[in-house]
């Protein structure tokens, strides 16, 4: 099955939106190497984790959102994605997402591609 993504191998990164088609306040589930992953557009900032609560598991793409402040839909976990993970508590693994030329671009770990 061919993915709907641009891939630039060279970079390690994904094309996963239009910027148009992406405006604040939104959010996007997508696939990439069967790995599931959820953007959000908070303001004008991109963020993007793995869909995954590191609690028990549960997807976040359907999490409460409040300002930056993502809430576990199971378990009511919070997680400011705006700020780093801290030592010593459950972090969310998260991707960096840049504009570039209008396209929303996913940077992918050397270790989550092919």
């Amino acid at each position: 099955m061919t993915s709907p993504f641009h891939n630039d191998t060279m970079t390690n990164q994904v094309q996963v939106a239009s910027a148009k088609e992406f405006s604040p306040g939104q959010r996007k589930l997508v696939f990439i190497n069967g790995r599931s992953i959820v953007l959000f557009n908070i303001g004008g900032t991109y963020r993007a984790i793995d869909n995954s609560c590191p609690h028990n598991g549960a997807s976040l793409a359907g999490g409460r959102l409040d300002g930056t402040v993502l809430q576990c839909p199971a378990h009511g976990l919070r997680f400011d994605l705006a700020k780093p993970s801290e030592p010593g508590r459950l972090c969310l693994h998260s991707f960096p997402v840049d504009e570039i030329d209008g396209k929303v671009m996913l940077q992918l770990d050397s270790a989550d591609t092919p």
